[in-house]
């Protein structure tokens, strides 16, 4: 019998991590996000950099230490003796969405922190989520006694008067005031793990197309299709970028799909006239 051995594109491996949502493995599915930037990247080398800093957090504590305990210990850990923070200075560098960057610098975005945070939170045994917060990735956790937010930028703890603030201009551009507005239970629902690589590759997807970096671009779309076969406006994004770099057969599948799929769509026309174009001076 002949073994395949050949090694999974970064792709396929993406791929193979997010097939279920059941034991999604979040850490090691963010931590590949970086292959597209750094090929070489070892995951399993990163993985492993995560466990030697649970394993000397975990000795500072008492194997019977309560939950308040190790949060705290965590926190210190975390925010003050490791310096994990946000990176004020360059916030829209791609660098700050990769953990093994993140890893070497202590600094990044608050979901990225979060991602890292999360990791030691749960294998200390704390009962912590990750919060889709507007704007702003949080993370919670519940003790005992009540629940915790903490803005992983800051490692601040914020009370329910201070998150209702963060979420005031929010509410303000949305309409949701008055007799609309939203509990702010709403808002700090656990996400998803297959949630919060779709935001990871939505802030990557951002800085790209700001800066019209094609090539970048259509591989995070790769990745955001993989994750969410069935988010028909990616496909529209990735047939444009593929426009954009005059893969025009490539351009025309992806927006031929798009149209397929979205009937009630404000952008149906214009994206029908661009694959007319398209069809008319390309080759397929």
């Amino acid at each position: 019998m002949q073994l395949n051995l050949d090694i999974p594109s970064p792709l396929q491996y993406f791929s193979s991590l997010v097939q279920s949502d059941e034991h999604f493995p979040l850490l090691e599915a963010a931590i590949c996000l970086a292959q597209d930037e750094y090929p070489e990247l070892d995951v399993q080398q990163v993985l492993g950099d995560v466990d030697q800093l649970l394993a000397r957090l975990k000795r500072r504590l008492p194997a019977d230490a309560p939950a308040l305990q190790r949060l705290r210990a965590l926190n210190q850990f975390f925010f003050h003796d490791l310096s994990f923070g946000g990176n004020v200075n360059d916030f829209y560098d791609p660098d700050n969405s990769y953990v093994n960057a993140v890893l070497r610098t202590r600094r990044g975005i608050p979901i990225t922190l979060a991602v890292l945070w999360l990791e030691l939170a749960l294998g200390l045994g704390l009962n912590a989520r990750g919060v889709a917060f507007p704007g702003h990735f949080m993370v919670k956790v519940n003790l005992p006694k009540g629940q915790v937010v903490i803005d992983p930028f800051s490692g601040q703890s914020l009370s329910r008067e201070e998150l209702a603030e963060r979420l005031e201009p929010f509410r303000q551009r949305s309409g949701m005031v008055d007799e609309f507005e939203v509990p702010m239970g709403l808002y700090l629902q656990s996400a998803l793990p297959r949630d919060i690589i779709s935001r990871m590759l939505r802030n990557l997807k951002e800085i790209h197309q700001t800066q019209e970096d094609w090539p970048r671009l259509i591989a995070v779309q790769d990745r955001l299709i993989v994750l969410q076969p069935n988010a028909w406006p990616e496909y529209r994004d990735r047939g444009l970028a593929w426009a954009a770099q005059d893969e025009v057969a490539r351009a025309v599948a992806d927006l031929e799909v798009y149209l397929e799929h979205a009937e009630d769509a404000l952008d149906i026309d214009a994206v029908a006239g661009r694959l007319a174009e398209l069809r008319q001076g390309g080759i397929a």
